[in-house]
C-alpha cells in the first residue's frame, strides 16, 4: 500500500515537472523567438543610440515609441546575451515582426545603417559645418571648431584658407555617430581619391597643383552656372596667369566683402583692402571663394585653350557671358550690360 503511495507520488511529481518544463521551454522559446518589434506596422523604424547611452535609454526609447510590445522579454534576452553591458552606439533600422533575439543580435553587433550626407552651394565654413552635420550626432559648433582649428588641420597639409578646398561636393555615405575627427578624416581621403594621378598630371600641365585648382575652380564656378561654359571661363583666367594679369573676379571682391547679396560689383568696392581683392593683387586669392563642384573642377583640369583675355555678362541676362581678346572688345561689351542693368534697376 505505501509503495503504491510513493509510485503515485512519484508519477504526479514526474507529470508535474514534465508540464512545468514543457511550460517553461515554451516560454523561452517565446521570449527569443517570438515577434516583438512593431507587430502592429509593416514600416521599419530608425533607433539612433546616441554616444555614452547606457541599456535603460535604449529599453525606453523601444517602448516609449511603442517598437517593442514586451520590454520584459526583450530586457530578459538582453541580459542573457550580455547587450545590457555592451550597448553600442549608432543608428539602427528596426524591421518589423523582429523577434527578440534578432533585435538584440542586430543591437549587439553594431551593424549600423549608414546615412547619408550631402553638401553643396557652400561659400564659408558655417554653411559647410550646418550642411555636412545635418544628418549626424555631431553638431555644426563641433565640426565648425575642427574646421577651425589650425593645428589640426596642418596635419593634412593645409592652413585656415586653403581647408575648404579638401571638402568635394557630393554625397556621402558615413555613420550617424562618426566623430568630427573621423568625418574630417573621411573626407581627406575623399579629397585623395578624386585627385587620381590623370588629374595630378593635368594641373601640372596647365602650372597649377590641386589647391590652385579647386581655387580657380571656386572662382570660375561663382562666375558661371552654366557648365558648359566654364571651360571657357576658366581659359581666360589661366591666361591671364599665365602674362601675370590682375585676375579682376568680380565674385572674389563679394567673398572679400562677406556681402553675399551684392549684385552689382561697383568700382568702390575694389578698393577693399584683401588679399581677396583681386583686382588689386596679381595671382590666386589664398584660398578658394566656395566649394566648387566637380564639374567646376575639371572644367579647371580641362580649360579650353584660346586667346580671350576678358568676359563679361551678356546683356540677355541668359547667364552666359560675351568673351574679348581686346580691352576695346570688352568695354563694348561691357557698356551694353551696364546698360542692361541700368534699365532693370540693377545697382
Amino acid at each position: 500500500m505505501l509503495a503504491d503511495k510513493k509510485k503515485k507520488l512519484l508519477l504526479i511529481l514526474m507529470i508535474s515537472f514534465s508540464v512545468l518544463g514543457i511550460s517553461m521551454t515554451f516560454y523561452f522559446y517565446q521570449v527569443f523567438y517570438s515577434p516583438n518589434t512593431l507587430t502592429e506596422s509593416d514600416q521599419p523604424y530608425t533607433l539612433k543610440i546616441p554616444s555614452n547611452a547606457n541599456f535603460q535609454y535604449v529599453a525606453n526609447e523601444l517602448f516609449e515609441n511603442k517598437v517593442i510590445n514586451d520590454p520584459v522579454s526583450f530586457g530578459f534576452v538582453s541580459k542573457v546575451l550580455d547587450y545590457q553591458e555592451l550597448v553600442k552606439p549608432g543608428l539602427y533600422t528596426i524591421q518589423p515582426k523582429m523577434t527578440n533575439l534578432e533585435l538584440v543580435r542586430l543591437l549587439r553587433s553594431g551593424n549600423q545603417t549608414p546615412v547619408r550626407i550631402t553638401f553643396n552651394n557652400v561659400r564659408t565654413k558655417e554653411d559647410l559645418a550646418e550642411k555636412i552635420t545635418t544628418n549626424l550626432e555631431i553638431s555644426q559648433e563641433q565640426f565648425l571648431n575642427i574646421l577651425k582649428d589650425s593645428v589640426y588641420i596642418r596635419k593634412f597639409d593645409f592652413n585656415e584658407e586653403t581647408v575648404m578646398g579638401m571638402f568635394i561636393p557630393n554625397t556621402y555615405e558615413v555613420w550617424w555617430n562618426t566623430s568630427p575627427e573621423a568625418l574630417f578624416d573621411r573626407m581627406y581621403k575623399e579629397y585623395e581619391s578624386f585627385w587620381t594621378e590623370a588629374r595630378k598630371e593635368k594641373a601640372q600641365k596647365i602650372g597649377l597643383n590641386p589647391k590652385e585648382v579647386t581655387t580657380l575652380a571656386s572662382i570660375v564656378q561663382a562666375e558661371s552656372q552654366k557648365a558648359d561654359e566654364r571651360p571657357r571661363i576658366a581659359g581666360v583666367y589661366l591666361n591671364r596667369l599665365r602674362l601675370k594679369m590682375p585676375l579682376q573676379a568680380d565674385p572674389t571682391l563679394v567673398f572679400a566683402l562677406g556681402d553675399f547679396s551684392l549684385k552689382r560689383v561697383l568700382n568702390i568696392h575694389k578698393e577693399t583692402e584683401s588679399p581677396y581683392n583681386t583686382y588689386k593683387y596679381a595671382g590666386l586669392p589664398p584660398g578658394p571663394i566656395n566649394l566648387p563642384d566637380i564639374n567646376s573642377l575639371d572644367a579647371v583640369l580641362n580649360a579650353e585653350k584660346h586667346s580671350y583675355l576678358y568676359f563679361c555678362a551678356k546683356e540677355d541676362f541668359s547667364g552666359y557671358h560675351a568673351f574679348a581678346t581686346t580691352l576695346a572688345q570688352h568695354n563694348a561689351n561691357a557698356r551694353r550690360y551696364q546698360a542692361a542693368l541700368n534699365a532693370a534697376r540693377i545697382f
